[in-house]
């Protein structure tokens, strides 16, 4: 019997996009640093970025037609929501937390070049 998935794999990006940009202009900080860190993340540019919203793909799919993982993502470390990022196995799973993660170092106020890994 196959394992359950994670409820998050099959959730609309869309649906959670908006929270992210809540969370981070309670700070401060801006819709646009949102954008730049998933784009980073990903490789979609704003306009692929912006139809996968409209399209509510779930973030399975968001992450499977993802034109690039950074290549960086490695030296994202330390832990969301309970768990070390870098250890966590599920690839899906890590990717969404990474996700996570910048968007939670961008809400503390971290600088765009060290949220990067510049």
């Amino acid at each position: 019997m196959e394992a359950k998935k994670p409820k998050i794999f099959a959730m609309s990006f869309a649906s959670v996009y908006p929270l992210y940009i809540k969370k981070v202009e309670k700070k401060g900080r801006t819709k646009e640093e949102v954008d730049e860190i998933i784009i980073w993340l990903t490789g979609y540019d704003e306009a692929a970025l912006q139809k996968k919203i409209a399209e509510k793909v779930d973030f399975e799919t968001f992450f499977s037609e993802a034109p690039q993982i950074n290549p960086n993502v490695s030296l994202i470390k330390g832990v969301i929501c309970g768990y070390r990022v870098e250890e966590i196995e599920d690839e899906l799973m890590q990717k969404i937390r990474y996700m996570d993660k910048l968007i939670d170092e961008l809400a503390k106020g971290k600088a765009m070049e060290k949220i990067l890994r510049k």
